[in-house]
This record gives structure tokens, sequence and C-alpha cells, in this order.
């Protein structure tokens, strides 16, 4: 029997989006975005979303910092968020200071891993992602579970 693309990732990652979804209902957005920062090497792990010409930080979890719980805003034009949503797909820059396409935004983030947030019309909303301003030595990232988990987020920000 062959099995689809992505399928594998997508069974993978099925335990990790059930803890994520737990920890999102239980403890909050805060801790469901911690619980996705201890699957990554990066320090950061944020909700933006789009306004303008600015990426707003909704909620944002920093692995030296437990008690931060939201960043700055940033001008699109410093923000690999603006890729993601200017392309519509998932992004991943393990260092900036070779990958090309980091010459398009003016940051200090070294290393990005993104997925877009969708609203509930599937409109560009805003982004999910990991980020760090010093080289992560790897990008140990499960995509699948940063879309699924980007999905519940923009659904428990903005209930019905």
């Amino acid at each position: 029997m062959v099995t689809p693309p992505g399928t594998s990732e997508q069974l993978r990652a099925l335990p990790d989006l059930t803890a994520f979804t737990q920890i999102l209902r239980e403890q909050g957005v805060h801790a469901a975005l911690g619980h996705l920062n201890s699957r990554t090497p990066h320090r950061y792990t944020g909700v933006f979303r789009f306004d303008g010409q600015h990426s707003r930080n909704l909620v944002l979890f920093d692995r030296y910092d437990a008690h931060v719980q939201q960043g700055q805003d940033v001008p699109l034009a410093e923000a690999f968020c603006s890729l993601v949503g200017r392309q519509e797909e998932p992004l991943q820059i393990l260092d900036a200071t070779l990958d090309p396409r980091a010459q398009q935004v003016n940051t200090l983030v070294v290393s990005y891993c993104g997925v877009l947030v969708r609203d509930r019309q599937g409109g560009v909303y805003g982004t999910l992602c990991h980020y760090d301003l010093e080289l992560c030595q790897a990008l140990a990232m499960n995509l699948p579970l940063l879309e699924a988990a980007a999905a519940q987020l923009y659904e428990y920000l903005h209930p019905a």
C-alpha cells in the first residue's frame, strides 16, 4: 500500500497536536505556545496578526523568560512574517546571513520558521512562528503540527 505524501508526518504530529489542544483548552494560549516551543531550538514562539504595514504580536512565549506574554509589534519590512503572508506558505530559514530570501527583510532575526494563520473565511490573518536572534543548530520542525496549531489558535483567539 502506498502512503500519500505528508501522511507519515501528519501521523507523527498527532500526539503532539492532541497535547497542544489539551494545553490550549486547559491552560491557555501562552502555555500552548510553550508546548510548541519545547519542540524547536528557537527561543521565541509567537502569534502575529497582519495590520496594515505591521505585524502585531498577540502572544509570545520566550523560553528564557516565562513571564513574557507579549512582544513588540514589528514593521512588515522587518519581519519574516511578511514573506509567509505574501507567499501564503510556510517559511523556514536556518541562517538569515546565508539565505537569499532573507535579503528581502531588514531584521535582526537569524533563524525563523513560520506558518500562515488564516481566518474563518480562509483569508490571510497572520502567522504562527518560531524565531531566534541567534543561529539555531537545526530546524527540528514539525510543520504539520505548526499548521494544525495555527488553525486552532485562530479559533481560540476569536471564538465564534
